[in-house]
């Protein structure tokens, strides 16, 4: 400089490792997870469709920089089958605490357990995203340092390139005003100088930063890492949760990817938050169990089931006395047993026609079904649950379903679910969650039911249906509604089951109910899903 003409090929030595530097610097990435163009379609689609993931995104927004491109990378980690993240080089560096965020979560098992509930399915990555919100907010104020420190060596990166930029036309200028043998001049020389001077300096800057901004992220991460396995396991957590809650309620996965996401999201808030939400477990046991009572029913069985007898049928023996096949010890007894005729069977009357018309719940919802018994479940909830599994074991014998919600003779509300149509979810949980109160009136959800099969067997010529009437008392009749009642049932062919709930006077000998029903059985522990087995096996 000092006014003294250069060199031109001097001056290309000294800017050589500038020239170029912002056209050459890699492409850097502000995602960690690598996305084609339907996995970016998905994340926008789902992002539009949830108010819940945009609110969070501008609460985030608000306090920190670059948490759109953060709850992108964890959506996109949940939803794909098998991730692959960038390079730490490929990112910008404004973004390397998101990779490290991300990072952390996708190495975690408890993220490989979420996978196996979101992969593929929006709605769940969306929902894995939300329940990780309050785990982000403190990743994002634990990491508040190392981002700030990254947003520096950003901004130092990019002065670095402007100042290479600025070395690159400094010098073409000094190459137009440079003569025929090469020699720039002195005004032109001292441009290209104090350029390369500027570069320098903003290229300490930048490695400064960029050392800074490594030391403030290694001291973050293992923080970051116990954060995300935390926010991992909240997440997994609560896939698991929804996904048995949808399963007990008899939601299978085909509906649930054909549901709109605004949709699927208020059935399961729906589902989290109605009446019987507490019951869930009860009702998915209740539906686990008619499934595999349904496995081990007999077809073409001698009669209607009505108690236990002695004898040698193989077809009837009661699951106790198979249970002893498994005791080497007691093999040699059974044997014997079933030589002499006197294995415990289950014992049958009359002809056994399986049902073909519909079954019909008929459930009471009077006051005294909101009493809790053993294990603080309550009558309407064990009622309801049993109900829930004879929609399924109808659906699953091509059979109507109705149930009949009863209390006082001036209540009622019947819901009907042909087999030829799906069960609509939504009516399915009016009918679980629907409570009348008041007292209980035996005629009129009878009668309903009586009418129900009648106009079946009119219209469709299916008779044989099935009754089953859940309740918790005992109520009078009157003797011409009794014959009435005897001469539709003889007409139609239908058979009445009846469950008395908590040992009420219902299930006592000389009772109503014992004399409307074919079959009857008293259930106490509400906790047993079992009791009620038989029903299963000859419904």
């Amino acid at each position: 400089m000092g006014g003294t003409p250069s060199g031109l090929d001097d001056l290309v030595g000294r800017a050589g490792k500038w020239l170029g530097l912002s056209d050459a610097a890699p492409r850097r990435h502000t995602t960690a997870v690598v996305a084609d163009r339907f996995d970016r379609i998905t994340w926008r689609d789902t992002y539009h469709q949830s108010a819940a993931l945009r609110d969070l995104s501008d609460e985030l927004d608000a306090r920190h920089d670059g948490t759109t491109d953060l709850l992108t990378d964890t959506f996109l980690a949940a939803y794909k089958v098998r991730p692959r993240l960038r390079e730490q080089a490929e990112m910008d560096p404004s973004r390397l605490v998101n990779h490290q965020v991300v990072t952390s979560l996708t190495e975690s098992p408890e993220f490989a357990e979420l996978r196996r509930e979101t992969a593929g399915d929006p709605y769940a990555a969306a929902m894995a995203v939300l329940a990780q919100a309050a785990a982000l907010r403190r990743i994002l104020e634990h990491s508040r340092d190392a981002r700030e420190q990254a947003e520096r060596a950003r901004k130092a990166q990019r002065e670095a390139e402007g100042a290479a930029a600025v070395v690159g036309e400094a010098l073409r200028q000094a190459a137009d005003r440079a003569d025929e043998d090469g020699s720039v001049p002195a005004p032109a020389a001292d441009a290209v100088h104090r350029a390369i001077e500027a570069a320098d300096a903003a290229g300490a800057a930048a490695r400064q930063a960029a050392r800074a901004a490594a030391q403030a992220l290694a001291a973050a991460t293992p923080g970051l890492r116990a954060a995300a396995r935390g926010a991992a396991a909240q997440a997994a957590e609560a896939a698991r949760e929804e996904a048995a809650l949808m399963r007990a309620w008899g939601v299978g996965a085909g509906a649930l990817e054909r549901m709109p996401f605004d949709r699927r999201a208020r059935l399961a808030q729906r589902l989290r938050t109605g009446r019987l939400a507490r019951w869930a477990e009860l009702i998915g046991r209740f539906r686990q169990m008619a499934d595999g009572e349904r496995a081990r029913r007999v077809e073409n069985a001698a009669g209607e089931l009505v108690g236990v007898t002695l004898g040698d049928d193989l077809s009837r023996v009661i699951p106790s006395e198979l249970a002893g096949l498994g005791l080497p010890e007691l093999r040699a007894v059974f044997a014997a047993r079933y030589a002499a005729g006197e294995l415990m069977l289950y014992d049958s009357q009359g002809e056994q026609t399986t049902g073909r018309g519909a079954v019909i719940a008929c459930v009471d919802t009077s006051h005294s079904m909101y009493e809790a018994g053993p294990g603080g479940i309550t009558r309407e909830a064990w009622a309801k649950a049993c109900a829930l599994a004879l929609l399924d074991q109808a659906r699953h014998a091509g059979r109507d379903f109705v149930g009949i919600l009863f209390s006082a003779a001036d209540k009622l509300q019947v819901f009907r679910f042909p087999a030829a149509l799906p069960a609509d979810t939504a009516r399915v949980l009016d009918f679980a969650e629907t409570f009348l109160g008041g007292g209980t009136d035996y005629q009129r959800p009878l009668s309903a039911a009586g009418e129900l099969l009648e106009e079946e067997f009119n219209d469709a010529a299916r008779a044989r249906g099935d009754i089953v009437m859940i309740t918790d008392d005992d109520c009078g009749v009157t003797e011409e509604w009794m014959r009435g009642w005897n001469d539709t049932k003889h007409r139609l062919g239908f058979r009445v089951f009846g469950v008395a709930l908590g040992a009420p006077r219902a299930a006592e000998d000389g009772s109503v109910l014992e004399a409307l029903c074919d079959n009857l059985r008293s259930v106490e522990d509400l906790t047993d899903v079992h009791a009620a087995a038989d029903l299963f096996r000859v419904i």
